[in-house]
């Protein structure tokens, strides 16, 4: 299976288990107020074990294709934990998780786990909306003295924001699928109506002027 057949194979487990909801009519109102057609919980997958051994399969494949076996997975809390751990499992080698931000209590730690100053690092996420709370944690184990190799995620919603964040933080993303490909898929498969592509796409090149006209 190459990747675009993996990406095309995703999309449409993600929109079989409902991980992925679109509903143009009515939008969802994400965790930052943000209106949006297209809701996403990637965290479903773990509930299904044949979608959770595709994910690790995939994720594992494109690591070693594009980065190599690193030192290190680590996974971003809280989405990211449990894929990057399965898929460091996969691959024998060392996991830690990093938090949104430091502990306000204990030890104060960002970075559990151990990271040796001078470890390479692949970062596994399971979603990317606008990139700020991924590269968060990439800064974080670059003050650990991490060597971030890239960053792999489920899903990424494509959003022009996300892409220059990561361009400006130096920070290779790979993802399993994304926005273009789902909608492409959920018209195919008519889990919406072609009538509502117009207002998928709007959507996805002024996600805040779309948002703020349904308020």
């Amino acid at each position: 299976m190459n990747d675009q057949e993996t990406s095309m194979a995703l999309a449409n487990f993600l929109l079989q288990i409902k991980a992925i909801k679109l509903n143009p009519a009515q939008p969802f109102t994400w965790a930052s107020g943000l209106k949006s057609p297209i809701y996403c919980d990637n965290r479903i997958t773990l509930s299904f074990p044949q979608i959770r051994t595709f994910i690790r399969e995939a994720f594992t494949k494109m690591c070693i294709k594009k980065y190599g076996k690193p030192d290190i997975i680590a996974g971003v809390a809280t989405g990211g934990i449990p894929q990057g751990a399965l898929v460091a499992q996969e691959l024998g080698v060392p996991f830690v998780y990093v938090r949104s931000e430091k502990k306000s209590h204990g030890l104060n730690n960002q970075v559990e786990g151990i990271v040796p100053t001078g470890s390479s690092v692949v970062v596994v996420e399971d979603l990317i909306s606008t990139g700020k709370s991924s590269l968060a944690a990439v800064s974080a184990l670059r003050e650990k003295g991490a060597v971030v190799k890239g960053m792999m995620a489920i899903f990424s919603y494509c959003l022009e924001v996300a892409a220059e964040s990561f361009k400006e933080n130096k920070c290779d993303l790979v993802t399993l699928t994304n926005y273009d490909t789902l909608i492409q898929k959920a018209v195919a498969e008519n889990y919406v109506r072609e009538e509502d592509l117009f207002t998928l796409m709007e959507w996805k090149q002024n996600p805040q002027a779309w948002s703020d006209a349904r308020m």
